[in-house]
């Protein structure tokens, strides 16, 4: 079977017991040290847009640091051309999304790719062409000096990309939204302001029938529901103003544009279910554990706005093993998006929580020198699992919890969005702890914690006023 016709079942497998390349080692010769050749078998390649630079050892070839085009057949030339030349191990920077074909080429071909990050790989002292990078990556890659980016495998990498594109959409429906209410405040129609959600039952048929050509309140309150909880009065004000044709054709066209992309969520959301269901299969013919753990459920009210058309609940459990939604602030499509993101095997790629909470850049970057802490500021840099956890911190900022205690403890001391991160490091760590050890989260725990922080929470409030009594006692009558 050729490499690029083989099947996701055989490239799964062969994932799994790959060889890592090896990193950098240091021998004493007596008062000095030498950096050793860890991987001698490594490449290195120089990636943009239009072609790829690709450097091998000096003994490989006569023509040992090569120039290829970027067509699909290019890639497949430079595997063939890497395996005559006994190499084992490459390193790319990732450049723009244009290393993305190539890496999954050369894994098909079974080569141990490592993708490093651009700042990593800086030219030292010497012009710099592609030529001199393609045999500079080569050259860190060989003493074992690159540090590898994370990477999921291929077939959750699809369902990644899918799930990313469903946010673009979701981005798109807003958009559509909030020219629907410009064009609404355009002709002073407030309804949107006395509707709590224009996107529900009542407010898209009121603009549903304001686009067909009705503009008389009396008619248009007749689709409220009898649960909105405005007055009709408020409604009938709210339905009053100056109408314009050109504003009603642009909000007919901003509506259509609404329920068209909701229309490809769902489609979307039906693809992202088939490409799931191959994946739970494939994991499940892989493991070597065969029985199924039974899926307790969260019990949370879930968010229709935004929500997945299947069951993502009962998708992550299989993928991950446990069900996260568990924990306070993770929801379904929360848990779908950290599994698209992360795959099944992550907590392999990161030896410790810690590692995991820093690649997610929600763990302090602490810089030190002559002993003394200089700063522990997070550095300015976007990971999409971290921007995730975020977001499900933010919303236990009123949780009964023990998250929630911990939240606003955080931000009593630090301020919001250093509580923000804070919590977000404690979500990252419980997800860790969870999916290496294969436990479920554990309520009583969460309950025990509560208990403990309103003891604490009484302690200091008679010590508070036990001080308060003895100052009014000592005050002179």
């Amino acid at each position: 079977m050729q490499p690029e016709k083989a099947g996701k079942e055989q490239l799964i497998l062969h994932l799994n017991f790959k060889v890592m390349a090896k990193k950098a080692q240091k021998i004493k010769k007596g008062k000095r040290s030498e950096l050793l050749m860890v991987n001698l078998n490594a490449a290195g390649i120089d990636v943009s847009s239009t072609e790829y630079q690709v450097c091998v050892p000096e003994d490989r070839d006569d023509d040992c640091n090569r120039r290829f085009d970027a067509f699909t057949c290019d890639l497949h030339s430079i595997a063939r051309w890497l395996k005559s030349c006994k190499i084992k191990t490459v390193a790319m920077e990732a450049t723009g999304v244009y290393w993305i074909q190539l890496f999954m080429v050369l894994e098909g071909y079974g080569f141990d790719v490592v993708v490093c990050n651009a700042k990593h790989i800086k030219n030292l002292g010497e012009k710099k062409t592609d030529h001199v990078d393609a045999g500079w990556i080569q050259l860190l890659h060989t003493y074992g000096l690159l540090t590898e980016s994370f990477q999921p495998e291929n077939n959750i990498r699809e369902i990644r990309g899918l799930n990313r594109h469903r946010d673009k959409l979701i981005e798109r429906c807003n958009q559509s939204i909030l020219r629907m209410q410009k064009s609404l405040d355009m002709m002073n129609i407030k309804v949107h302001k006395v509707i709590s959600d224009i996107k529900g039952k009542s407010g898209l048929a009121l603009l549903q029938a304001i686009c067909q050509g009705e503009k008389r309140p009396e008619e248009l309150i007749k689709l409220v529901n009898q649960r909105v909880k405005a007055t009709k009065e408020e409604l009938l004000k709210s339905l009053e103003g100056n109408w314009t044709e050109s504003q009603i054709f642009i909000l007919k066209q901003n509506l259509d544009s609404y329920f068209y992309t909701k229309k490809q969520i769902k489609e979307l959301d039906s693809k992202i279910e088939d490409m799931l269901k191959v994946y739970v299969s494939f994991i499940k013919k892989n493991k070597k554990d065969t029985e199924d753990k039974e899926l307790i459920r969260s019990k949370k009210k879930m968010d229709a706005n935004n929500a997945f058309h299947f069951d993502a609940e009962k998708y992550s459990h299989e993928i991950l093993g446990v069900n996260i939604t568990r924990i306070a602030g993770i929801s379904g499509l929360t848990a779908m998006k950290i599994v698209a993101e992360l795959g099944v095997d992550f907590t392999k790629k990161f030896p410790t929580d810690d590692k995991f909470s820093s690649w997610l850049n929600v763990a302090p970057n602490n810089k030190i020198s002559g002993g003394k802490l200089l700063s522990s500021k997070i550095p300015k840099r976007t990971n999409y699992v971290g921007q995730v956890l975020r977001v499900a911190a933010n919303t236990l900022k009123s949780n009964k919890g023990y998250l929630g205690d911990l939240f606003r403890a955080k931000k009593a001391r630090l301020g919001y969005n250093q509580a923000v991160v804070a919590v977000a490091h404690k979500l990252a760590r419980i997800i860790y702890k969870m999916v290496k050890d294969q436990v479920e989260y554990d309520d009583q725990i969460e309950i025990e914690k509560n208990k403990l922080n309103m003891a604490k929470r009484v302690a200091y409030y008679q010590k508070k006023m036990e001080k308060s009594q003895k100052m009014l006692l000592a005050m002179p009558s």
